[in-house]
């Protein structure tokens, strides 16, 4: 295990962009407040909550304190993404598991007006390695519910195998929703896997489509 906390990620994207995985700091609450508002209606239909669960605003600064302490305890990689200095979504890693299972889940939301751009492509790329080469879990796997078309494309264009129908897997949009699972194991990175050396290299290869 080498998980640190707080850590940044970044990659220069095809054009010269930098777009960056880092944790949310006291100065983004503008930024943050503002993206989270404005989105709301658009992200609403994605987003689980518990049965019975209104949907609420968290204050800003008990999220961000929240986030950095399940991100020291080794449950959550709670990043936002930041592209050229602006803040367009989040990316994190969460329910993450030690011992013999060494596993995460990955989740991600993106402002409206940024999506179109391989953001969340080059972004769970970078987080899917940086689990699986840096910190040293052997298995990250994504949850799409079957309507979010935008997220499949995200996996398709990482080829992420595709590995089951997850049935009533969360509480999404009022009701238990089915979930298409995708995952990547340490051994995909590795020679002999279909993404040597990391999801990050096979994009600047190959190609975000």
């Amino acid at each position: 295990m080498s998980w640190a906390w707080p850590v940044t990620l970044r990659a220069v994207l095809p054009g010269g962009r930098l777009l960056t995985l880092r944790p949310l700091e006291r100065a983004d609450r503008a930024a943050w407040e503002e993206v989270r508002a404005r989105n709301d209606e658009w992200l609403e239909p994605w987003e689980s909550l518990a049965p019975g669960e209104g949907r609420g605003v968290t204050p800003f600064g008990r999220l961000r304190r929240g986030f950095d302490r399940a991100a020291r305890d080794g449950s959550v990689l709670p990043f936002v993404v930041v592209v050229d200095g602006t803040l367009v979504g989040s990316m994190h890693l969460f329910d993450v598991m030690w011992g013999s299972r060494r596993t995460g889940s990955a989740g991600y939301w993106l402002d409206r007006d940024a999506t179109g751009h391989g953001y969340a492509t080059w972004a769970l790329a970078l987080l899917v390695d940086h689990a699986l080469l840096g910190v040293g879990l052997h298995r990250v796997e994504v949850n799409i519910r079957p309507e979010n078309t935008a997220s499949l494309a995200v996996v398709r264009r990482l080829a992420m195998p595709e590995e089951a129908v997850r049935r009533g897997l969360m509480h999404v949009d009022g009701a238990w929703r089915d979930h298409r699972c995708f995952a990547v194991v340490a051994e995909d990175l590795q020679p002999g896997g279909y993404a040597v050396g990391g999801l990050v290299e096979r994009l600047r290869a190959t190609g975000p489509d």
